[in-house]
């Protein structure tokens, strides 16, 4: 991915002054400075268009099919109703990642349609101006190797993303689940560079999406969701050389707690019925997990996440708290690493600090590492030498 088109429709030269409670006080031209920074970082040429008339929008489209190799859009308005958009997304036949500064499927009932999302190969929203970042990301990922994208249920939350090495296997299974306090704005996508990076490792990647809340999750939907969607590695695994006696959980932040909760399941039938259990899980890495759920609530982390997620406090809901906090299920049973930076300012540190007392004093084999001046998000950046201790971790296991 050497060349990607950024294309921005109708008002969104007002950035800057237009509903900045909404989009932010970035101008347009910053934004356009920030997205060529961003492309350098990652060795990709980018270029900026802006119009607030469709046909334009159209003619920039078709003029980018032998010029770049991806598109970033955000139509604006258009993206509601403008189906030569959509005509014009496939005609290019370029992969299109679609961008909303705002989350639309949070606003006005007639903005949460898009007419061009079935054009395109993602939709990020939601994020801000570091929608654009992501969405750049998601381009260069999928121009080293796109997963196979495959249905877990019914619903368009219940799939995944799965990338075999080459070769016959029989490969060990990374299932990686996202984080982003349970809620919709956070998809898959920020995980994708982890799949990549273990993926010459030897190591197949199962790297699930899931009701959130916001789009039907919550309790006990977001934890069925992440039981199904690890036992449809059952089902998977003929034909493609996968190792069901070899898979690892690796969860970051709310991911963290799912993953860590999924070792625990079986002792969990009575609570939550619906998570059969088809597939163990061989051991669990928390990236700076939300490991206790009572701590969180009290915590506040999220601004009032775990209440979200679980649809009750504490006092009024016990029993969901205690069957979903991994700290209220231990034993695990299985290997565990935890890693939490102390600069993390979304999961207090002091979290993992506890759960490791709590889970060591349990009978839990758990490696805990504390890494001085990492923050949240550096956890899942393999770029970062944090990432090192999830590698190191995961080639223990082979």
């Amino acid at each position: 991915m050497k060349r990607v088109l950024i294309v921005n429709g109708p008002n969104l030269n007002l950035l800057g002054t237009r509903e900045p409670e909404i989009y932010g006080a970035t101008t347009l031209n910053e934004l356009e400075g920030l997205i060529a920074g961003w492309g350098r970082e990652r060795g990709v040429a980018v270029t900026c268009f802006q119009s607030n008339h469709e046909g334009e929008l159209i003619d920039r489209l078709h003029d980018s099919r032998h010029a770049h190799d991806g598109v970033i859009i955000n139509a604006g308005a258009l993206t509601h109703y403008s189906y030569a958009l959509h005509d014009a997304i496939v005609a290019i036949g370029l992969p299109t990642v679609e961008v909303h500064i705002s989350n639309i499927k949070e606003r006005e009932g007639w903005r949460r349609t898009s007419v061009i999302e079935p054009a395109c190969v993602y939709m990020i929203r939601g994020r801000g101006i570091d929608g654009y970042r992501y969405a750049l990301d998601h381009l260069v990922n999928q121009a080293v190797a796109v997963p196979e994208t495959v249905s877990y249920g019914p619903a368009a939350d219940q799939v995944g993303d799965l990338l075999v090495p080459d070769g016959a296997g029989p490969h060990p299974v990374a299932v990686l689940i996202h984080g982003g306090f349970w809620r919709d704005r956070w998809t898959r996508d920020i995980m994708a560079a982890l799949a990549l990076d273990l993926l010459p490792r030897g190591w197949a990647t199962w790297n699930l999406e899931y009701h959130r809340v916001g789009t039907g999750g919550g309790w006990p939907m977001t934890l069925e969701d992440v039981a199904a969607g690890i036992d449809h590695l059952a089902a998977l695994a003929p034909g493609r050389g996968l190792d069901l006696g070899r898979v690892v959980a690796i969860g970051h932040s709310a991911g963290g707690q799912l993953a860590l909760w999924a070792a625990a399941r079986p002792h969990l039938s009575d609570s939550i019925p619906n998570i059969e259990k088809k597939v163990s899980l061989h051991a669990v890495a928390g990236l700076a997990p939300v490991s206790d759920l009572v701590s969180g609530f009290e915590m506040g982390i999220g601004s009032g996440a775990v209440e979200d997620l679980l649809r009750r406090m504490p006092e009024d809901g016990p029993k969901r708290y205690r069957a979903a906090s991994p700290r209220q299920l231990l034993p695990l049973g299985v290997p565990q690493l935890v890693v939490h930076g102390t600069e993390d300012d979304a999961v207090p540190v002091d979290m993992s600090r506890a759960y490791t007392a709590a889970a060591t004093a349990a009978g839990d084999n758990v490696v805990y590492k504390e890494l001085d001046g990492v923050d949240h998000m550096a956890l899942i950046d393999p770029a970062e030498t944090a990432w090192n201790e999830v590698r190191r971790f995961l080639a223990g296991l082979l």
